[in-house]
């Protein structure tokens, strides 16, 4: 099938492309890399009457380094952020997460706001921005904006951008020292949507974890962060013990629905598992003095 008729346009700056929301309101529909929007159109699952085309605007893509997180913008394709070095250095979660998403021609064509401006519950990209409370940068014609991860993802498919604005960029938080970082994916087949995920990154000093972060993907409607088995951790340490038992908290912390990929249960279990590996791994780069 092709997509239903609509109208047409690809601004060269921020300003054009806000003036284009501001006319067109709930009836236009951003384009990024096209990987989620495209296939609806073609389907016809949505019509909008105007399409607003992002790649003309050069200024929406740049990695920089700004000390306490990396600034990443929204035009950015996520095989640049693959192989970034700065990300790898300040953010090796994201480096991580991001080998998982699609193929390689997905990548080489997807941006990091359309994945996170599309909220797909099962996507990696929003798992990471919620474990790390990156900040999401917001445009509009009222000015500028920044949301945090857990204020930004709103439910299934639905964010916090208003009709009248654009997703700019995102500011990920640098890796403390004494980090480590891990991302555990289960899916049918390698490059498809995850049956269950999990992104962590734990901080220690010596034996004594003072930070633990944990989000999951594809276990609900949207990304879920892990508060309760973060607070496992904290308290009571990374012994096989505490990593087992904030394993079991982690597969009840989130309620999956069933689906023909697989039950609510089997998707608990799969998180708990992977929950498990994730923070032994995170533990073990942590103690190997990755900076």
């Amino acid at each position: 099938m092709k997509p239903s008729k609509f109208n047409y346009f690809a601004p060269t700056n921020v300003a054009e492309a806000l003036d284009l929301l501001r006319d067109h309101g709930p009836d236009v529909k951003i384009l990024a890399g096209g990987q989620s929007l495209v296939p609806v159109l073609n389907f016809r699952l949505n019509r909008p009457a105007a399409i607003v085309d992002l790649n003309r605007i050069t200024e929406l893509s740049y990695i920089r380094d700004e000390e306490s997180h990396i600034a990443i913008g929204a035009l950015t394709r996520q095989r640049r952020i693959e192989n970034s070095d700065v990300v790898a250095r300040r953010s090796p979660l994201l480096v991580e997460a991001t080998k998982f998403i699609g193929h390689l021609p997905i990548r080489s064509r997807a941006t990091i706001g359309g994945s996170l401006a599309n909220a797909d519950p099962a996507a990696e990209d929003p798992a990471v921005a919620t474990a790390l409370d990156s900040t999401m940068v917001l445009q509009s014609h009222r000015g500028e904006r920044r949301v945090e991860a857990g204020d930004f993802f709103l439910g299934m498919l639905e964010t916090a951008v208003g009709e009248d604005e654009l997703l700019t960029g995102v500011e990920v938080p640098a890796m403390p020292p004494g980090s480590g970082w891990s991302f555990q994916e289960i899916s049918r087949r390698h490059g498809d949507f995850a049956l269950a995920g999990v992104a962590a990154q734990i901080t220690l000093d010596g034996d004594r974890v003072t930070d633990a972060r944990l989000a999951a993907c594809g276990v609900g409607p949207g990304p879920i962060r892990l508060v309760g088995t973060e607070e496992i951790i904290e308290k009571q340490g990374i012994s096989k013990q505490a990593i087992d038992q904030a394993a079991g908290m982690a597969a009840s912390e989130v309620a999956p629905e069933s689906d023909l990929h697989a039950t609510a249960d089997y998707r608990r279990k799969l998180l708990g598992v992977m929950t498990g590996r994730a923070v032994t791994q995170a533990v073990g780069r942590a103690r190997a003095g990755w900076p």
